[in-house]
C-alpha cells in the first residue's frame, strides 16, 4: 500500500486530507511541524509527501531542502497560502514536484497525487529500463539508450563510432574480436581491409578510459588477433 506522509499544523486539515487520502486506498502518517516531518520521513520512508509550507519549528521550505539534501527523492507536493507566488517558486526550485493553494478541495488534492505518482512511476521504470540495459566494467558505465558514457561520476564525451566500438566490445566482455569482426560490427564494411580505423578508435578509447594507455586495464591488445575487453 502506497504510504502517504502528510504534514500540516491545522488538525482539522490533516484529518481531512487523511480521511480521503485513506478512502482512496493510501496509508497515511501525519506530522505537525517541521521537525517532526523530517522524522517521520526518515523513519517512516513514506510514497508521498504533502507538505505545508507555515509549519512551527521549521518551516516546509526547510524540510523541503534538507530532504532533498539527504537525497530523498519522494515526490513532494507543498500547500501553499493563495498569494504566495514567492514561496511557491521557491519550492519547487527546492526540488518540490507540485504545488497547489489552499484553501483546496481534497478531491483535487488526491487528482494531484495520484497524477504526480503515475508520473513518478513511468520516470522510475523508464531509469530501471536504462539501468537494466546498462554495461559496466570496472568504474565505467554505459547507458545505449543514451549513448551515454560515464567513468565514476564523470561523463566521458565519445563519438557515435567511439561509443558503438566500446559497446560492442563491452557487449562481448573477455572475447577476442578481431579488426575484421569489429569493422563488420561496427562500421558494416565501409573500411573492408583497412583495420587502421580500428586501431585509432581503440586508441581514442584508451586516452579517454585507461590511467595508462600504454599498459591498459580495460581494452587489451591481443597480438595477432584483435582486442578484448575486461572487467
Amino acid at each position: 500500500m502506497t504510504k502517504i506522509l502528510v504534514v500540516d499544523d491545522e488538525v482539522s486539515i490533516s484529518k481531512l486530507l487523511q480521511f480521503n487520502l485513506e478512502k482512496s486506498g493510501y496509508e497515511v502518517v501525519t506530522a505537525f511541524d517541521g521537525k517532526q516531518a523530517l522524522e517521520k520521513a526518515r523513519e517512516e520512508k513514506p510514497d508521498f509527501i504533502i507538505l505545508d509550507l507555515m509549519l512551527p519549528y521549521m518551516d516546509g521550505l526547510d524540510v523541503c531542502k534538507t530532504l532533498r539534501q539527504e537525497k530523498v527523492n519522494t515526490p513532494i507536493l507543498i500547500l501553499t497560502a493563495k498569494d504566495d507566488e514567492l514561496d511557491k517558486i521557491i519550492g519547487l526550485e527546492l526540488g518540490a514536484d507540485d504545488y497547489i493553494t489552499k484553501p483546496f478541495s481534497p478531491r483535487e488534492v488526491v487528482a494531484r497525487v495520484k497524477a504526480i505518482l503515475r508520473r513518478t512511476q513511468t520516470i522510475v521504470e523508464a531509469q530501471s529500463k536504462e539501468d537494466d540495459l546498462m554495461l559496466q566494467f570496472g568504474s565505467v558505465r554505459l547507458y545505449p539508450e543514451k549513448y551515454e558514457v560515464y567513468r565514476g561520476e564523470d561523463k566521458v564525451e565519445l563519438t557515435p563510432k567511439e561509443f558503438e566500438l566500446l559497446h560492442h566490445l563491452a557487449s562481448h566482455t573477455g572475447r577476442v574480436l578481431t579488426r575484421d569482426q569489429l569493422l563488420n560490427a561496427v562500421w558494416n564494411y565501409d573500411f573492408i581491409g583497412d583495420s587502421r580505423i580500428v586501431d585509432v578508435h581503440i586508441s581514442h578509447l584508451r586516452e579517454k578510459l585507461e590511467d595508462d594507455t600504454k599498459n591498459p586495464r580495460y581494452i587489451k591488445t591481443v597480438r595477432g588477433l584483435g582486442y578484448k575487453l575486461e572487467g
